[in-house]
């Protein structure tokens, strides 16, 4: 799995709506929905084709693999899988469902669930699960209950992330500094970056980005603050503890200058500039493992540990859910499907790719031992302390704003205090308007 793609997924559509675009948006999709029944045209034994629709390449083939055992023990119900690069794949998804033609079964993730469970673009399947006794604890419970709304279930968990700090052993090694375990805190931290920064070298010590899921919302979430309030109707973003986890990464820059600047990680991404061995520290996710193992530089030189701690552990995990089409012809086999796609069988395929962390408990050793090179245990024991990903109905509206605007903080050009202040108020606009 590229990290581009990865990312991409944590970080919503980046088409820069704003809040009046999401309104239209939901408004779309009520219109095209209807209140989530499904409209079954199945007959018993009958042939059917569904269609099933993800974004990443590098699983593309693993899905096709799913859905040929699936086949394989259904015979009558053929799935085609359909690929829709993230670029063009929730514009696609979104003209299809207001158009009454959306794929029977698709990919969904966490920063679009609730305007889409909201829009009634989804089948609710608790009754499906209740009926067939599939045990939702099975999943891991961040993951789970984010696919629940209006106390009803909409997707069965398909895998889990989790941020972990990627490091170079031969910069540390070369630099004298000691290898990151868990006792590290955010000073350790600090103090290790700053060492092993070498500008006649034009090496740094990590690259502090202005990345939410991947950064700042693991650290707001490490010095006791939230991003959204439990109950959805608030922004943490403007609390002290908030404002000590945005400083963490800006002072990494600005002050102890052990980190690019924001302009040169836009020119050359983080990620490239760790695995060509310009930066010795990288905060990145479990998804970055094939990226990292495909590269030859990377594969020798590179290992992960857990996160350094701040006032607690912390962080946020987003992960897929496999989600059935409210008004598909076929809710039935849609259902078989997607309860075969939930199912250990099915997590043990993925799992063997290396590729993703399966949501299904029990299941993360086959994925460990996918890439025996790094200590990717370090990951699922993250998973122990990680919060579901920060959403809501119209969470483009303040996440996009968010990244804009402290980008000026991480950049200078206004303070962290300023710029969190901004984003509380954008966000709970947008909060007071969904909650309306």
């Amino acid at each position: 799995m590229s990290e581009p793609s990865r990312r991409a997924r944590t970080h919503l559509t980046r088409s820069r709506r704003t809040l009046l675009g999401l309104t239209a948006v939901l408004a779309l999709l009520l219109a095209g929905c209807t209140s989530g029944s499904g409209s079954s045209n199945s007959t018993a034994g009958a042939s059917v084709t569904l269609s099933y629709s993800v974004w990443e390449q590098p699983q593309f083939a693993t899905m096709q693999k799913l859905a040929a055992q699936f086949h394989a023990e259904n015979p009558n119900i053929t799935v085609n899988v359909q690929l829709t690069p993230w670029e063009q794949y929730w514009t696609k998804l979104q003209t299809s469902v207001t158009g009454g033609s959306a794929p029977d079964v698709f990919w969904m993730n966490i920063p679009n669930f609730k305007l889409y469970a909201k829009g009634g673009a989804l089948l609710p399947i608790s009754d499906q699960v209740a009926k067939d006794n599939v045990d939702m604890s099975n999943y891991v419970s961040a993951i789970a209950d984010a696919y629940k709304w209006d106390n009803k279930i909409y997707a069965l968990p398909k895998d889990v992330d989790a941020v972990g700090l990627w490091y170079n052993k031969k910069l540390f090694t070369d630099a004298g500094v000691k290898f990151p375990d868990a006792s590290w805190t955010w000073a350790d931290l600090t103090a290790a970056a700053q060492k092993l920064t070498d500008s006649s070298k034009g090496i740094y010590g990590i690259a502090a980005n202005a990345a939410d899921q991947l950064n700042y919302y693991n650290t707001i979430l490490q010095a006791g603050g939230h991003i959204i309030s439990p109950d959805g109707k608030s922004s943490g973003y403007d609390s002290p503890e908030a404002i000590k986890g945005l400083q963490f990464w800006v002072d990494l820059i600005n002050k102890y200058h052990a980190s690019p600047t924001l302009a040169q990680m836009t020119d050359t991404a983080p990620l490239d500039m760790f695995t060509s061995g310009k930066v010795a520290m990288l905060y990145g996710g479990s998804w970055s493992v094939l990226s990292m193992v495909n590269i030859p530089y990377a594969k020798e030189n590179v290992d992960v540990a857990p996160m350094p701690k701040g006032e607690q552990v912390g962080g946020v995990s987003n992960g897929l859910g496999n989600a059935i089409y409210a008004k598909t012809k076929h809710p039935i086999e849609a259902w078989q499907f997607v309860k075969f796609l939930g199912s250990k069988e099915a997590a043990d395929i993925l799992a063997a790719t290396g590729a993703v962390i399966p949501a299904y408990k029990g299941t993360t050793d086959a994925w460990v031992k996918a890439t025996p090179e790094f200590h990717l245990q370090t990951f699922v024991d993250e998973l122990a302390f990680t919060s579901a990903y920060p959403s809501s109905v119209s969470s483009a509206a303040w996440s996009d704003f968010a990244l804009k605007e402290f980008a000026a903080a991480w950049s200078g050009q206004e303070s962290v205090e300023d710029a969190a202040k901004h984003v509380a108020d954008e966000m709970n606009a947008a909060l007071a308007k969904e909650n309306q």
